[in-house]
């Protein structure tokens, strides 16, 4: 049967946000054309209609793309088309994933994907959050089992207004950038960064983005009613309550001493719980596979009911810590001794190694841009999660997308605090290893970063901080987490990870698995939040208080100077030789911007101090009243060119020559002579020279002298 057309617009922020279906990509289980001014995406999505054998887990891929052609552009890699995802574009596949997968049925294991394809793209609208919607709205309007629709949103404060889905421009002065996905009923999905802003604001954020997000999920609503679109059926396969019954009675205190990880490595405490499964698996006949596939889902089930009653009716954490205790943290700077900057962050049973790197203006990463062609990021943060943290083996290739997040908040949260580039003219790059990772290894790299930008002599505006909060709750009742572990993230409902400065928020990051989180919760979690993240900070500035006040002597020291546009090529030479000279007689790294800046990168003074000398012999100007000794270039009829500096020439006219008459120049001067000269004037790039007032002076001088000798006497 051919699929209805339907397009249909709602308003949002200032804009219309319009859907249309039926038109493209018929073949997909569900597919639309979102708009947002001129920003248009097409997202399709199909889901399998057989499950896959022996899957676990639910196997759901989203892949996100944004075509150069939809801002008119060639892409500016080698091949000239687009090639491997950009981290831009793998970030927005996990903001559309996160709050997408929750919401299909536990046990659906037929394979899905959402394809969201930018191809058109204006001048002041971000497609990330459009695309969010997009997605939604090709499942929802599909017969794919997706029956909650969700929205994305985003947030701006400047002035002290709220805006929704800012421009680009408006982001820029905006102290806060908040993306709130969610449903009707909830918020499931936030990413942010702020500028310090504080608790009370960050909450009124967040129920305005949840106000938004309600409406669009009420229109999708009316819009799959207007397509009469029927779902296909798909029933959650029950566990034999038999089976259930009998694990829950012979395993509970078993398996409830084996979760107690009180004074426990986690290593040992998950080798415990697996052998303790197996023994479960195991009770059960062998020649039963489906009863011991069904005892093992069954002890998985007990482990989360046991965690939960623990922390809702014992009031007690795995661990034995308080809700608001932070493990113990060790922290250890200038650890590398051959690295810029160093730090060994640890916290419990989570530890990084995190390293600091200083460089030059050419060490930017240059990265393709939807809005701007090309961008030059002078700040980057990677995140490496190595197999070895968590006792496993593993494979080692390109950066998975887990990596890529984590790196991105601790960037988004360490940016605010960085100086000026104008201050400080330095490509900076933080590099966090995991070692040993049991939650929360992605705030130990913000914590460790910012000790290692200290460690180097980085002047950082302020130290900031990162606590990783959770949330466990059923019906009324509900337990915050400070820190917590592995398991806490795994088996509770939220993974709420906040950073900032001892004055207010820099990045927040929040999953949420239930609905019905209220603003008094989610302010009483950032107050929570707040007060562990103080405590951090105490700890991290009894290491290194403030910025060391030299730089590493590995690290470059970058000079800046500044020169005439005019002279630019001067300093560059015919095909870069004569800045090519430079940087290999005294091995600086120049870099030279339009505006006539000039960084100056060495590993020692007297090489800078040498490069130094070379550009302002190469670009000096000549000054009126100043003298020089030059050099005649060339003779003419009317008089001598003189070179007074390197590559500059001034006239000396006839007249200017000598105090007395001269018929022929050739009678006074010849070329290669040196003569001292004065500048006696300029228009222009002209300058006007003479010999006859250094000659006047001289005699003035011879006077005067004559004139005082017989005082003297």
């Amino acid at each position: 049967m051919p699929k209805k057309y339907l397009s249909e617009s709602i308003k949002l922020g200032s804009q219309d946000l319009i859907v249309e279906t039926g038109k493209v990509a018929k073949q997909a289980d569900g597919s639309v054309v979102i708009r947002y001014g001129d920003t248009m995406l097409l997202v399709a999505a199909v889901s399998a209609r057989t499950a896959r054998e022996g899957m676990d887990f639910f196997p759901l891929t989203v892949e996100y793309r944004e075509n150069s052609f939809a801002a008119g552009r060639i892409p500016g890699n080698y091949f000239r088309r687009e090639g491997r995802p950009s981290e831009k574009e793998i970030l927005t596949c996990r903001m559309i994933d996160r709050p997408v997968r929750p919401l299909f049925a536990d046990g659906y294991r037929f394979e899905t994907q959402i394809v969201a394809s930018v191809i058109s793209a204006d001048d002041d609208n971000d497609p990330d959050v459009i695309a969010i919607t997009g997605a939604s709205c090709a499942l929802y309007l599909s017969d794919i089992p997706f029956n909650d629709p969700i929205a994305g949103v985003r947030i701006g404060l400047i002035d002290g207004k709220y805006i929704v889905n800012p421009s680009y421009d408006e982001r820029r002065d905006s102290d806060l950038s908040l993306i709130v996905a969610g449903t009707e009923e909830a918020i499931c999905m936030v990413e942010c960064e702020a500028n310090e802003v504080n608790e009370t604001i960050m909450v009124e954020a967040l129920m305005l983005g949840h106000r938004e997000v309600k409406r669009l999920c009420l229109w999708q609503k009316e819009l799959g009613k207007a397509l009469n679109i029927t779902k296909r059926e798909f029933h959650v396969p029950e566990l034999d309550e038999h089976i259930v019954a009998d694990v829950e009675k012979t395993w509970t205190d078993k398996l409830r001493a084996a979760l107690d990880s009180t004074g426990r490595e986690k290593i040992e405490v998950y080798a415990g719980l697996d052998a303790l499964k197996k023994e479960v698996v195991e009770s059960y006949p062998e020649d039963d596979p489906g009863a011991r596939a069904t005892a093992g889902k069954a002890f998985n089930k007990l482990k989360e009911k046991i965690f939960r009653e623990d922390m809702l009716l014992n009031k007690r954490r795995p661990d034995g810590r308080k809700f608001s205790e932070i493990r113990p943290i060790n922290c250890e700077v200038g650890w590398l001794p051959r690295v810029h900057g160093s730090a060994l962050f640890t916290r419990g049973e989570t530890q990084a190694i995190v390293t600091t790197t200083l460089g030059t203006k050419m060490d930017g990463q240059f990265m393709d841009d939807l809005e701007k062609g090309t961008i030059d990021r002078k700040f980057m943060l990677h995140y490496n999660f190595p197999p070895y943290s968590v006792g496993e083996t593993g494979r080692f290739g390109s950066t998975s997308r887990r990596e890529t997040g984590h790196g991105n908040l601790a960037r988004r949260a360490i940016m605010s605090v960085l100086p000026d580039e104008a201050d400080f003219p330095y490509t900076i790059r933080i590099v966090s290893d995991i070692t040993e990772s049991n939650g929360s290894s992605s705030m130990a790299s913000v914590c460790g970063g910012i000790l290692s930008l200290m460690d180097a002599g980085v002047p950082i505006k302020k130290p900031v901080a990162g606590v990783a909060m959770g949330l466990v709750m059923e019906g009324n009742r509900y337990a915050i987490l400070s820190d917590i572990a592995g398991a806490e993230d795994h088996y509770g409902d939220m993974d709420f990870k906040v950073t900032g400065t001892a004055d207010g928020i820099t990045a927040l990051q929040m999953d949420i698995k239930v609905g019905g989180i209220n603003a008094m919760i989610l302010q009483e979690a950032l107050e929570q939040a707040r007060k562990g993240r103080l405590h951090i900070l105490d700890v991290m500035t009894k290491s290194i208080a403030e910025p060391r006040e030299e730089l590493s002597e590995f690290a470059p020291r970058i000079i800046t100077i500044h020169i005439s546009p005019d002279k630019i090529r001067d300093v560059i030479g015919k095909g870069g030789s004569v800045i090519r000279s430079i940087t290999e007689e005294t091995g600086a790294k120049i870099d030279i911007d339009d505006d006539g800046t000039i960084l100056i990168a060495t590993p020692d003074g007297e090489a800078a101090q040498a490069a130094i000398a070379r550009i302002r012999a190469l670009t000096a100007e000549a000054e009126i009243g100043e003298t020089y000794m030059g050099t005649v270039s060339r003779i003419v009829d009317f008089g001598a060119f003189v070179e007074i500096l390197p590559g500059l020439d001034g006239l000396l006219h006839i007249s200017e020559i000598s105090d007395r008459r001269v018929r022929d120049v050739r009678d006074e001067l010849k070329e290669g002579q040196q003569i001292l000269v004065k500048c006696i004037g300029k228009e222009g790039n002209k300058v006007k020279l003479s010999r006859k007032a250094i000659l006047a002076e001289e005699k003035g001088s011879e006077g005067k002298g004559n004139d005082e000798e017989p005082e003297g006497e």
